[in-house]
């Protein structure tokens, strides 16, 4: 009995036990249960604090980048204070986080957490993003970039076991380190310099050619009131020569102020063409997005813009100074002696524009060449980087140049030829003797009707190339350009006709000569058609679809020295056809109505003035475009558009730039003309002294200007090459990009180099046929004239096309041809294009204004120019 009860005890006491032995099994599984969600809590806690954080540090490294380019550099000293102040409350904050998830954490994982490698990773986080906010290439890319990282590498964690996810945090906090300095230091997760906005590099060429228009107008604003005085001083001490009554002095003060007036309103003109350029050019670069459709619209339509703002307000201004001053010569249109001394105080309208485009094109040609030739050298040929690449200090310099000379300079000197040829055309008609003629306003101002008409003409013509016949590829881009031309001549050809027979008599007389009004129709129309054949003659030689381009280009494979052969051959053969046109233009011209016929060839080749200018000023505008592209990074299909579009704008660029020649040779021989009748010369005798030794001099001073302008483009090339070279040796970070280059300082030295080197040849224009008609008279001053217009016409149109042919060739290679970009034929090339430059942009485009300027200088002052001069030859 008792051993019963006593194993009975024992079965209690291990079923009981036992009993404990579950409950303690269930509490223990419950305590672990609670234990593990618990630290599943605070482990998601805390891994989301650490996303936060790391959040925190990108968004105050992102604001630092951004604001680092606006602050001044006391405030950006007190920001990155502070920025370092938030950094390392940040790491302190994580690192509090993650001891406190540690203690909470069970001894055997927090054995398992290396205390070295937590502090090693926070330090590298603060570390890390210190060196971010220093750095100003970080983007709001690359710190997304390394957010999602973090954040995918956070997510997978979770999936781990408990000792696995206790060491994610380490490595977050280290990936946070090694995504700061990946994305410091690698282009492939960022731009190592901030990506330049379109807007924000199209405000620093507006700048740039803001700044030096004004330096350069001030400059000129003193010149016009110097010669100004001159012109008073020098016509006004003449006496009166019964011109109605009107004193000598009254009407050199009338002159003078004509002269201040086509100074002014060339000046405006300039200054408006290139604010129409810095304009559109930003805006083709972003059209250039969507194709070339879009892209040509854009700049073919602001240059539209440009041309027919041009030749309106300058016609405008023309029309009002002789409105006004009729009201001052009363008895003009009624006598013929005053309605001659009208028209030639007129002429100081001409006069005033043609001085301002010297300065222009002189000015804008050295400053835009010493730009372009000192970043192709030192960045083509030196380093072997691309063109407009933004680590290039002297790419902004380039693209201001584009706006102030090839559009400032060239708005300036067609609207001195247009001038030009108006005012000769009526000093001209006002020497006739017969009272239809001179009585007669409509006849007297026909010069202006023919272009106002051509105006109206070009608008319409402008239509074919924006709605009629769009461009659609690449393809249909130069097509379309030379369409304009040839359809504005077409087009223009009746209205002439019935202009010449509803507003001229019949028949009149100038001087001995007998003009039929059909005559001065002809005399339109040849003008136009040799403008027509002239601008396809220079495409001709010019564009790179053609063969003689070609051959420039093939001469590359053998060297520079080849390459140059061949160009200077192409300039000199290119010079056949113009001067073929323009023998026949004024032969025929003067056969139908003398003088008058020759300045009304004149006038019609310009008379779609407003189309030349169009096409001309497109080329500069494209070229912008894809030096804006290629800075603001906008992709490699972007620039293909703006580099197809600036090929066909080389072109009518050249095109543009024959028009300008061939209209000056007709315009200074209709000047030379008029200067003739004023002073009475009945003829040029080179078997007189005077005169031939004249005509030797006048033939030397193309020779002379070009030598002065092309050593001026040298010398400021040479200094910006020295410059950038200078720039990359004493900062190697602007090559590999890490550092911004100093683009002001180029810019300054093309501006300076400009001012102080166009006054020399400016100078040399202006005062050569003062000197020489007040010392040995105008019979030795018409020989200079002859001389000049010869040899210059031929110099120019050589020049010109020289340097098209250079620059064509160089982007035929670049199109992949003869081994493409970065071989040595492209190099070659490139050193080719350097030398054309000069040719094609300063000296060829200033010689048709040498032509024009000193044969207005001439007619203008040739009362105060006595037959033998002060010397007596």
């Amino acid at each position: 009995m008792r051993t019963r009860r006593c194993r009975s005890s024992r079965a209690a006491r291990a079923a009981f036990r036992r009993r404990c032995a579950r409950r303690r099994t269930q509490v223990a599984m419950a305590r672990r249960k609670t234990m593990a969600k618990s630290i599943r809590a605070k482990r998601a806690s805390t891994a989301a604090r650490t996303v936060a954080t790391s959040t925190a540090i990108r968004r105050t490294t992102s604001m630092a980048a951004m604001s680092t380019a606006t602050r001044t550099r006391s405030k950006l000293r007190r920001w990155r204070m502070a920025s370092r102040v938030r950094i390392r409350t940040a790491a302190w904050r994580s690192s509090k986080a993650i001891r406190a998830t540690r203690r909470r954490m069970l001894p055997s994982t927090l054995s398992s957490i290396s205390r070295v490698s937590l502090t090693r990773s926070i330090t590298a986080v603060a570390t890390s993003a210190t060196a971010s906010a220093r750095s100003r290439r970080m983007t709001l890319r690359s710190s997304t970039h390394a957010s999602s990282r973090i954040t995918a590498r956070s997510n997978n964690n979770n999936n781990n076991n408990n000792n696995n996810n206790r060491n994610s945090l380490v490595d977050a906090a280290g990936l946070v380190a090694r995504n700061r300095v990946v994305a410091g230091n690698s282009t492939r997760l960022a731009v190592p310099v901030p990506r330049r906005t379109v807007a924000e590099i199209a405000d620093a060429i507006a700048e740039g050619a803001n700044s030096f228009l004004r330096t350069e107008y001030t400059y000129i604003s003193a010149f016009i009131v110097a010669f100004s005085l001159l012109i008073v001083v020098l016509l006004g001490q003449l006496g009166d020569d019964g011109a109605g009554g009107l004193s000598s002095w009254r009407r050199a003060v009338y002159t003078s102020i004509a002269f201040v007036l086509g100074s002014v309103t060339s000046l405006v003109c300039g200054f408006v063409g290139m604010r129409i350029a810095v304009f559109a050019n930003s805006r083709t670069a972003v059209q250039a997005r969507h194709g070339f459709g879009p892209a040509f619209a854009t700049a073919f339509r602001a240059g539209a813009v440009m041309g027919f703002f041009l030749v309106s307000l300058g016609l405008l201004v023309l029309f009002l100074t002789i409105v006004a001053f009729r009201r001052v010569f009363v008895t003009a249109f009624h006598t013929q002696q005053q309605t001659n001394a009208l028209f030639e105080a007129v002429a100081g309208y001409g006069l005033g524009g043609s001085s301002i485009a010297l300065f222009g094109r002189v000015g804008g040609g050295i400053f835009t060449k010493a730009a372009d030739v000192g970043a192709d050298l030192s960045g083509k040929v030196d380093n072997s980087i691309p063109e407009d690449d933004p680590r290039n200090p002297a790419v902004i310099a380039d693209n201001v140049g584009d706006n102030v000379g090839d559009i400032a300079g060239m708005g300036s000197d067609l609207f001195g030829s247009f001038a030009e040829a108006s005012c000769a055309a009526m000093v001209i008609a006002s020497e006739s003797t017969t009272p239809l003629m001179f009585q007669s306003w409509h006849a007297m101002v026909f010069p202006l009707l023919v272009s106002a008409c051509g105006i109206l003409v070009s608008v319409l013509t402008s239509f074919v190339a924006t709605h009629l016949k769009p461009v659609r590829s690449g393809n249909d881009v130069e097509p379309t350009l030379k369409n304009q031309l040839s359809i504005s001549t077409v087009a223009n050809t009746p209205v002439m006709a019935v202009l010449a027979v509803v507003f001229l008599p019949p028949r009149f007389t100038i001087g001995t000569d007998c003009v039929h009004n059909y005559g001065v129709f002809f005399c339109v129309m040849i003008g136009m058609y040799s403008g027509l054949i002239i601008g396809h003659v220079t495409e001709y030689f010019t564009s790179y679809a053609y063969k003689p381009v070609r051959e420039v280009a093939g001469a590359c494979k053998t060297g520079t020295a080849t390459n140059v052969i061949y160009g200077l051959a192409l300039g000199y053969e290119s010079t056949v056809v113009p001067v073929a046109c323009l023998v026949v233009t004024i032969y025929v011209s003067h056969s139908l109505a003398g003088m008058y016929g020759i300045a009304l060839a004149a006038l019609g080749m310009l008379s779609n003035l407003c189309t030349a200018l169009t096409i001309d000023a497109y080329g500069p505008i494209c070229d912008n475009a894809g030096g804006i592209a290629e800075m603001a990074q906008l992709g490699t299909e972007v620039r293909a558009v703006t580099d197809k579009l600036d090929a066909a704008g080389n072109t009518t660029a050249a095109i543009g730039k024959g028009f300008a020649i061939g209209s000056a040779a007709l315009v200074g021989l209709a000047l030379f003309g008029a200067f003739v009748t004023s002073a009475g010369i009945t003829d040029i005798n080179i078997l007189d002294p005077a005169q031939f030794g004249g005509l030797l001099w006048g033939a030397m001073l193309p020779y002379w200007f070009s030598a002065m302008t092309m050593k001026s483009v040298g010398k400021a090339a040479l200094t910006m090459v020295l410059e950038v070279r200078r720039q990359f040796a004493s900062n190697p970070g602007i090559l590999r990009g890490t550092q911004r280059p100093d683009y002001a300082r180029c810019v300054k030295i093309s501006t300076d180099a400009s001012l102080r080197e166009m006054v020399r040849p400016s100078c040399l224009v202006i005062f050569t046929p003062i000197v020489f008609g007040l010392l040995f008279g105008s019979r030795a001053l018409s020989g200079v004239l002859a001389g000049a217009l010869v040899s210059g016409v031929q110099m120019a149109v050589s020049a010109s096309n020289t340097g098209g042919a250079f620059d064509n060739a160089k982007k035929y290679i670049e199109l992949g041809h003869h081994g493409g970009k970065g071989s040595d034929v492209h190099k070659s090339a490139v050193t080719s294009d350097s030398i054309g430059d000069p040719l094609k942009d300063t000296s060829g485009p200033a010689l048709n204004i040498l032509i024009k300027l000193m044969a207005i200088i001439s007619l203008v002052f040739a009362r105060a120019f006595s037959s033998d001069g002060w010397i007596g030859l």
